[in-house]
């Protein structure tokens, strides 16, 4: 993601996963790099996308060197390495509260990889196009469960109150997913019916006309 977002009081442009990081660490927690990996695939993946574990260490440094968080070294068991855990500072607290509340938010951005396929669908033998969409419906479903999951074990903690919501929205979108895969399926079965009664349609799908 390269979004950035101006923080006004110090002039510094942080990029959207910066904000992600830090709002990770606004629930009060001490988290490792790892763990906020882990936190990040729990929630922020059914939603926004979850980054990867070089993208969370480069904004923790950038997060420490604007002041926003602090890390210290905690002593593991024998045999195990030191981890350093981060925590949110109160300037990185009001930063990350004034986003939330300031910042515009960006409309969603849709790269749908079954339906730029399905729109190439005439490059594609009826088969193949229909197993795109199967393969589709059973990724969906694969993560609403995780997403139902996720929110049940969410709803034990009271400061997961939002993330919570965010995971029965999660819940329902990927259910709309799986739903809209059988329909396309439908549709396409349509399209093949119409194709063997009248022959090949005539203009392209999609192609733009003419403006009045």
């Amino acid at each position: 993601m390269t979004n950035e977002a101006a923080d006004e009081t110090n002039g510094r442009t942080l990029p959207a996963t910066s904000w992600a990081v830090l709002g990770l660490l606004s629930f009060g927690e001490e988290l490792s790099g790892y763990d906020l990996k882990k936190w990040s695939d729990w929630s922020l993946r059914f939603f926004y996308w979850s980054p990867s574990f070089s993208q969370i260490y480069s904004e923790l440094k950038r997060l420490e060197k604007a002041g926003y968080a602090s890390s210290r070294m905690v002593a593991q068991e024998t045999g195990t390495r030191d981890k350093r855990v981060y925590r949110i500072t109160d300037e990185g607290m009001t930063a990350v509260r004034r986003w939330a509340r300031e910042a515009p938010v960006d409309p969603p951005v849709l790269k749908h990889g079954p339906m730029l396929r399905l729109w190439l669908g005439h490059l594609l033998e009826p088969e193949q196009m229909r197993e795109v969409l199967v393969q589709h419906q059973e990724f969906a479903e694969k993560m609403r469960r995780r997403a139902v999951a996720d929110a049940d074990g969410a709803r034990k903690e009271a400061a997961w109150a939002y993330p919570t919501l965010t995971l029965k929205w999660a819940e329902r979108y990927y259910a709309s997913e799986r739903d809209l895969a059988a329909a396309m399926l439908d549709d396409i079965a349509a399209l093949e019916s119409g194709r063997g009664a009248a022959g090949s349609p005539g203009a392209a799908p999609g192609k733009p006309g003419k403006r009045p």
